[in-house]
């Protein structure tokens, strides 16, 4: 992997370096990792003028057996205790010889952006943007390979669950259930906090976990992620508790699994990401479900759960081929609840059999 995180940090430079700026300085953590690997607890990474600095306030621990960032980086620690390992690489890029430094000014507080300069105060301080965050969205096999097992793993989670008993147990009980079954089954731990929703809390999304119990006739609905090697995944199953659903849940599942499939079949490079999202709306939309509606169709996914691109009507910008993203359209019906549905996939060229699906658990309509 050393290799592949040189190849990104040149790829950063060389943008740096378009913009007038000698020196770059990443602190956002997920952007650090993508560059340097996995890395300590608010370390920092500085590419300089003449080498690259992963600046951190301790060591890794070698006994750890953890991943550890990439070798070909000189280390610096901060001396001391309480030291801002972001301070001490703004020094070092002044020491260095760089009299710019990118930052990421959508991460820095203002008050360690003042510490900046204060530190270098012959330095002048450019907006690297989300230079990053655009480097990040098209994935490497190496990392397709991530999300596809931590989407194996949360499949696995969620297929033990179903052949549990449910009935009387409840929300927050299944939530914890099955963030245990993902680190049992290999992941780092849960790509977010699983929601769990039953009744007429089912389909809402984001939904925090209760004390509620489920109950016979429930629409169920579970959205959980695995995070394995650092990359995020995420599934949204809906389920019908006890005996056959009623025929209003089973025509609001077919409609939401109409326009998830829209989406899905539209996911090929060159594909507006606005139009991805109209796909699945304008089903959802014609039926009369247009105010119980999300503002979002979908997400890019990776190192970290919510990335671009962004799938809304006013999204700019084109799909490319190997970008993993979710598509997860869904209705609330409030008092009542609701459907989603939600898979995580790679955009493939039809050439190549079209968008993977990476999340693999039924989408039939099931009575547990």
């Amino acid at each position: 992997m050393s290799e592949v995180y040189a190849l990104r940090r040149t790829r950063l430079r060389e943008c740096c370096n378009a913009g007038g700026s000698a020196a770059a300085l990443v602190t956002r953590p997920a952007n650090v990792r993508y560059l340097a690997g996995p890395a300590p607890e608010g370390a920092v990474l500085l590419l300089g003028p003449a080498e690259d600095f992963l600046v951190c306030a301790g060591l890794p621990d070698d006994r750890s057996g953890q991943p550890r960032p990439d070798e070909a980086l000189r280390v610096h620690v901060v001396p001391g205790t309480g030291g801002d390992p972001a301070v001490a690489a703004a020094g070092l890029a002044a020491t260095g010889g760089a009299d710019s430094l990118a930052v990421e000014e959508h991460h820095l507080t203002v008050t360690r952006h003042r510490a900046l300069r204060s530190v270098a105060p012959g330095l002048r301080l450019a907006d690297i943007g989300g230079a990053v965050e655009q480097l990040r969205v098209v994935k490497d096999e190496e990392e397709i390979s991530c999300l596809r097992i931590g989407a194996e793993i949360a499949d696995q989670a969620l297929g033990e669950l179903l052949e549990s008993i449910l009935v009387g147990r409840t929300e927050r009980h299944l939530a914890l259930e099955l963030e245990r079954r993902l680190v049992d089954h290999g992941a780092d731990g849960p790509a977010f906090a699983t929601s769990v929703a039953t009744g007429p809390n089912a389909g809402r999304p984001g939904h925090r976990p209760t004390d509620r119990r489920v109950e016979e006739g429930d629409f169920l609905s579970v959205c959980l992620g695995a995070t394995y090697r650092g990359y995020r995944c995420e599934i949204g199953r809906t389920f019908v508790i006890g005996t056959a659903p009623a025929d209003w849940q089973i025509e609001l599942y077919d409609l939401v699994f109409t326009a998830q499939r829209a989406g899905r079949e539209s996911l090929l490079p060159g594909a507006a990401c606005r139009d991805v999202d109209r796909a699945a709306r304008q089903v959802l939309d014609s039926a009369g479900y247009a105010a119980a509606l999300p503002a979002l169709t979908g997400h890019g996914v990776g190192l970290e759960i919510d990335e671009d691109p962004q799938l809304t009507p006013g999204t700019m910008g084109k799909l490319d081929a190997c970008v993993p993203v979710t598509v997860e359209p869904g209705v609330h019906l409030p008092g009542r609840g609701g459907v989603r549905i939600d898979d995580t996939l790679v955009v493939r060229p039809e050439a190549d059999g079209g968008p993977e699906l990476l999340t693999i658990t039924t989408k039939e309509l099931l009575a547990l």
